[in-house]
C-alpha cells in the first residue's frame, strides 16, 4: 500500500506521538483527518502548538474512541486508519484500571469493527513494548511471551489480541506496530525523560526519580513515526506484530546522568518511594530485536540517542514549552 494521496484518519492526533505522526503523514503526501479527544476547552492538544498554516491543511474531528458511532463516522471516506488513541500512564493504571479497559480495549474494538464494516485498506494498531514485561531473554523479538505487569500493559495486550482476532477471523488488514520507548519533543510529563529535563531546567536542587537500574530501548519520535508508516505500507506486515526500536538499551540512571551532563553537570539524583513501581510490576529490562522490521521494510532508526536527547533538551529550553509542564509534582 502506498499512503501518498490516500485519505487517513489518525486517532490520538492530539497526543505526543500522534501529533508527530500527523506531521509525518502530511510530509509523506497523505491527506490527514486528525481525530482528537473531545473536551470542553476546544483543545486540539499538541496540534494547537503547530503553525496555523499546517493545521488549516488538515481535517480535525473531536470525539471519543469509546463511542462506536462517532468512531464509525470518523472513518467514513478514508482509506486507512492509524489507531494511537489510548490511556498510557502506567502509575495511573494502578488507580483506574476500568478506564484503561474502556479506552484501550473497547476503543480498539470500536476502530476494528468500523474499519471492517467500511472495508478499509489498512488498519494500524499501536501496541507498546510494555506488553512484554521484563525481558525473559534479550533482545526481545516478536515471539517473546507477553506479561501483564500493570493494568496498562494488560489492557494493551487485550487490544493487541483483539486486533489479531480480527485478522484471523475476518481477514481484516491489521498491522500491529509495537514501539519501544519513544521520546522527543511534546512527550508526556509522566515519562522519564521529560521528568528529568524539566527538573533540571527549573533548577531543582536534585533530581527525584524512581528505580535507576531498569533499562530501556529509546527511539526518537520521528524514527517511530517513520517505522509506523513503513509498516502500514508493507503488505507483508499485515496480520503481524512488529517491534520498532533502536536495538540498544540504557539504564534509567545512566540516562539521567547523560541528561545531567547536557543540562546541569553535577546535579544529584535521589530515588523516592512515591516514584517506585510495585516490585512485581516494574519492567526491569527492555531491548528490541530489530530483525523483523528490517526484513519487512527498509526502516532503521536514524537519530542517535545523543542527538535525540540534544534535540529534546533544546525544545524544552523554549519557555513556552517548558511552562506547560508541572515539573514540581509527581505526574501519574
Amino acid at each position: 500500500m502506498d499512503l501518498r494521496g490516500k485519505k487517513v484518519t489518525v486517532t490520538g492526533s492530539d497526543g505526543f506521538i500522534g501529533s508527530h505522526l500527523v506531521q509525518a503523514l502530511v510530509a509523506h503526501g497523505a491527506d490527514v483527518r486528525a481525530f482528537v479527544y473531545y473536551n470542553s476547552f476546544g483543545s486540539w492538544g499538541w496540534l494547537d502548538t503547530l503553525p496555523k498554516e499546517f493545521t488549516d491543511g488538515i481535517e480535525v474531528v473531536m470525539g471519543d474512541v469509546r463511542d462506536p458511532a462517532f468512531v464509525r463516522r470518523s472513518l467514513d471516506g478514508v482509506d486507512a486508519v492509524f489507531h494511537l488513541a489510548a490511556l498510557i500512564g502506567i502509575p495511573h493504571s494502578y488507580h483506574a484500571p476500568d478506564s484503561y479497559v474502556d479506552t484501550n480495549i473497547r476503543g480498539t474494538l470500536n476502530v476494528l469493527q468500523a474499519a471492517r464494516e467500511i472495508e478499509l485498506e489498512r488498519i494500524m494498531v499501536t501496541s507498546t513494548s510494555e506488553v512484554y514485561g521484563t525481558a525473559l531473554y534479550a533482545p526481545i523479538d516478536e515471539k517473546h511471551p507477553v506479561q501483564g505487569q500493570s493494568p496498562y500493559s494488560a489492557s494493551k495486550i487485550g487490544a493487541d489480541k483483539m486486533a489479531e482476532s480480527f485478522y484471523r477471523s475476518f481477514g481484516t488488514p491489521v498491522v500491529t506496530a509495537r514501539p519501544f520507548n519513544t521520546y522527543g519533543p511534546r512527550q508526556s510529563a509522566r515519562a522519564v525523560i521529560p521528568t528529568i529535563i524539566t527538573q533540571l531546567l527549573n533548577d531543582a536542587p536534585r533530581i527525584e526519580l524512581g528505580s535507576l537500574h531498569p533499562t530501556r530501548d529509546l527511539t526518537y519520535v520521528t524514527d517511530t513515526c517513520a517505522g509506523m508508516i513503513a509498516l502500514t505500507e508493507c503488505d507483508g506486515a499485515v496480520g503481524r506484530e512488529v517491534n520498532i526500536g533502536s536495538g540498544r538499551e540504557i539504564s534509567v540512571g545512566d540516562l539521567a546522568q547523560t541528561l545531567i551532563g547536557i543540562v546541569r553537570p553535577g546535579t544529584e539524583i535521589v530515588t523516592t518511594d512515591e516514584r517506585q513501581r510495585p516490585e512485581k510490576s516494574e519492567v526491569e529490562r527492555l531491548i528490541t530485536d530489530t530483525a523483523l522490521i528490517r526484513e519487512l521494510t527498509s526502516w532503521a532508526s536514524a537519530v542517535t540517542l545523543e542527538e535525540g536527547l540534544q534535540r529534546t533538551v533544546e525544545w524544552f529550553r523554549d519557555p513556552a514549552n517548558l511552562s506547560r509542564y508541572k515539573w514540581d509534582i509527581y505526574n501519574v
